[in-house]
């Protein structure tokens, strides 16, 4: 089985007001790429992993006008794809969507949120990822009423083999201090978005226990927009978002090679899951932003890792029309496991 999870920037942007898609030399989001440019990448880059379901992060929009299955699945068959049919959670006002495309010959889904729906007062014992979460991240005895611009959708997967499991797929808030002026308003607003991205996170911790409790076969995945040693802020609160989902090293702690090895060597050679140009300083900058975790219980299914880096994966360097289309598609790049369930 093939899991992965792909951040597309902008797929919103690739589609009319029917939810199909716009093969024309219009811009996209991307810089300097049309949508047809940006289109056929993708179906390149879809083509080539051949998942048998992929968490679409950033995935078209869902609202009164658009459905983001609709657009998922024009784009999937338009490429012939096997994972042709979508399947969406609790929609957002962000235009980046949290979705499933996976194909029904192999395995079946469906959106099965866990938790208690919650009234605007919240509750503090991980309620439905659609409510508020309550909780006092800077122990100051007022509590601070959480909650996620993008909810996670939680997927109850059965294989084509019969092993049931559970994956979420999530897209935590972004730390960037948008409309911010001068130092001390932009060190503020950080540090506000780290408080809410790492009370996100502890949200999410409170559902991976709650399934490792049960015994149930978990997959994390998706874009946490962090990782160990990104900012400075991360030691104010002492702990990355990714490190609180994984948990600490023992039975309970979630599984991503890449995760555990920016733990490890903060100052060493890391893997990048993105690409992004900083007109600023005229250049590019890599990051780990995107995981595929696991429970300690599938470590024993033969799991392998891989992040279609154009420039990292000897494989994906080796063919031009692929190394150019991960770069034309998104700034971020897929992160793909084989496992056997």
């Amino acid at each position: 089985m093939r899991i992965a999870t792909y951040n597309v920037e902008w797929f919103s942007n690739l589609f009319d007001s029917t939810d199909r898609l716009l093969m024309d030399d219009g811009w996209s989001g991307r810089q300097d790429v049309t949508r047809a440019q940006q289109i056929e990448a993708l179906g390149i880059v879809f083509t080539a992993i051949d998942a048998d379901a992929i968490m679409v992060i950033e995935a078209p929009d869902e609202n009164g006008r658009h459905s983001s299955v609709m657009a998922l699945e024009s784009f999937a068959n338009a490429f012939r794809l096997r994972s042709n049919t979508a399947l969406i959670g609790f929609g957002n006002d962000t235009q980046q969507e949290i979705a499933l495309l996976y194909d029904p010959q192999k395995l079946s889904a469906r959106h099965d949120p866990q938790g208690h729906e919650t009234g605007k007062k919240g509750a503090k014992d991980a309620p439905r990822f659609d409510g508020v979460f309550r909780i006092d991240l800077d122990v100051d005895a007022t509590e601070d009423m959480v909650r996620f611009s993008k909810p996670p959708l939680e997927v109850a997967l059965t294989t084509q083999k019969g092993t049931d499991l559970r994956l979420i797929g999530a897209h935590l808030k972004s730390k960037a201090p948008h409309g911010a002026r001068g130092r001390d308003e932009i060190m503020k607003m950080s540090i506000a978005n780290r408080r809410k991205q790492l009370a996100q996170a502890i949200w999410l911790r409170h559902r991976v226990e709650q399934h490792l409790e049960a015994g149930e076969p978990l997959i994390v995945l998706g874009d946490l927009n962090d990782g160990p040693g990104l900012d400075e802020y991360e030691d104010l609160f002492g702990r990355s978002s990714v490190e609180i989902i994984m948990g600490e090293l023992g039975h309970d702690c979630l599984y991503d090679p890449h995760a555990r090895q920016a733990m490890q060597a903060r100052f060493g050679a890391q893997a990048s899951t993105s690409r992004f140009y900083i007109a600023q300083k005229k250049r590019y900058i890599q990051a780990l932003l995107d995981y595929v975790m696991i429970s300690p219980d599938l470590r024993s299914k033969s799991p392998e890792w891989r992040i279609w880096h154009p420039f990292d994966d000897p494989d994906c360097y080796a063919l031009p029309e692929l190394r150019d289309a991960l770069l034309t598609a998104s700034d971020h790049f897929p992160v793909v496991l084989d496992i056997d369930v």
